[in-house]
């Protein structure tokens, strides 16, 4: 490949460098990365260059010279080898290339709307059933009451898995998510996550015993059915887009319907107005992912010398898609920091990443918020903040570990009303 002579080098352009502590809240970060957007449309992070204008994310999303850094949880602590790192590597979330994109044609012809939209009566009964624990007394911490247990049976029922096996996939993907986080002490907990794992693998390869005896309408079955010019998915494939479905859809779910909650409830003519016009709920979706988005950055890595836009990125570079940053764009966005689901004509949000890497569960993630977000506001009209509410630190999924809010008990609205 040849390299633009008359480009710089990004660490040589002389631009702007933001300085602060991985372990920072989104928050804590918002002011340094919108002075350093008014600059220039890179900056200098802790980790390596930050994209930040809307325009190179985007580019940068669907340039595929910038490639996915695969098990970088792993490879933060050490781990660059062993059952752990190929059982991990191996997953949809870490393969690029062709073998990537072989998948994702023949995951896509299952993963649809018209599969997802089956999911309408589980999501209704799962969160009506969270809301009722707590109906009666008038406060409840968001986080662990609402956000942690919904969706692990939306993608149970998803998958085609029981009822009373939801709590055993719960169990399974709380130890198998550890090899995805940065603050697993792996040395210790490896044991856990391959024997989670191997559960998980067995009850899987059951599950794809019987279906190919006796397909149904689930999405293992949608699975088993897509073919591509004759290509269809092995057994070990199946088995493996099980786990990426779970891991990739368990803890982005729960801490952005977090996040959107929060938000909505500080600015409660947003909440009333949600109540009120139920079928914003969508728009409350893409509002709240933008604004306040439990994914705010996206990692790419590059192999070789990439010039792009005037910069070069040397071999080697770690490069940080801040979509955060991007979604709050003012030269994209008008008013860019109010939070209003009755924004019109906005540019498609970045949290869902793009180009071949694009969320695959895009869908799912918008129809499980947009529903769980209409119940709510429909149940609980008076609903406030009770407290404090800590985030997790930016770069990682981020979203409050804790949403202490309170409502007025005789304001709850029945499931059935």
């Amino acid at each position: 490949m040849t390299v633009d002579t008359a480009s710089t080098s990004v660490f040589d352009a002389g631009l702007p460098i933001i300085e602060y502590d991985v372990a920072a809240t989104p928050e804590q970060v918002s002011d340094q990365l919108r002075a350093a957007q008014r600059q220039a449309p890179i900056a200098i992070g802790p980790v390596g260059p930050e994209i930040l204008s809307y325009e190179f994310a985007r580019s940068v999303l669907r340039d595929t010279r910038f490639g996915i850094p695969p098990g970088i949880s792993l490879m933060a602590q050490g781990v660059t080898s062993g059952p752990l790192y190929d059982k991990v590597m191996g997953t949809l979330l870490c393969l690029d290339g062709a073998e990537h994109q072989r998948l994702r044609k023949l995951v896509s012809k299952a993963f649809t709307p018209r599969a997802t939209s089956r999911l309408h009566d589980t999501i209704d009964d799962v969160m009506n059933g969270l809301i009722d624990r707590v109906a009666d007394a008038g406060r409840c911490d968001i986080v662990a009451d609402i956000a942690r247990p919904y969706p692990i049976p939306v993608i149970c029922a998803l998958l085609g898995a029981p009822r009373e096996d939801w709590q055993l996939f719960s169990a399974w993907t709380e130890d198998v998510f550890k090899a995805f986080t940065f603050d697993t002490d792996l040395a210790e907990q490896e044991p856990v996550v391959m024997r989670a794992w191997s559960e998980l693998d067995a009850y899987v390869d059951d599950m794809i015993a019987r279906r190919r005896q006796d397909l149904t309408d689930d999405l293992l079955s949608e699975l088993i059915r897509a073919e591509d010019d004759g290509d269809r998915l092995t057994a070990d494939e199946l088995r493996m887009l099980a786990a990426s479905l779970l891991m990739a859809g368990t803890d982005t779910t729960r801490n952005q319907l977090a996040a959107s909650i929060q938000v909505l409830c500080e600015h409660p003519d947003q909440w009333e107005m949600l109540r009120d016009h139920p079928d914003l709920a969508m728009r409350a979706v893409e509002e709240s992912m933008r604004h306040s988005p439990a994914v705010c950055g996206t990692p790419r890595t590059v192999n070789q010398d990439v010039e792009f836009c005037g910069y070069i990125f040397p071999a080697g570079t770690f490069v940080m898609v801040n979509t955060f940053a991007a979604n709050r764009d003012p030269g994209v966005y008008g008013d860019a920091d109010r939070f209003d689901i009755t924004r019109e004509d906005a540019p498609a949000i970045l949290t869902f990443g793009g180009g071949v890497h694009y969320c695959l569960g895009a869908n799912l993630a918008r129809l499980e918020l947009a529903e769980a977000l209409a119940i709510l506001a429909k149940r609980l009209p008076t609903v406030r903040r009770a407290g404090v509410a800590p985030w997790k630190p930016m770069l990682g999924m981020t979203g409050p570990t804790s949403l202490p809010v309170e409502f007025d008990v005789d304001s709850v609205v029945t499931a059935d009303a």
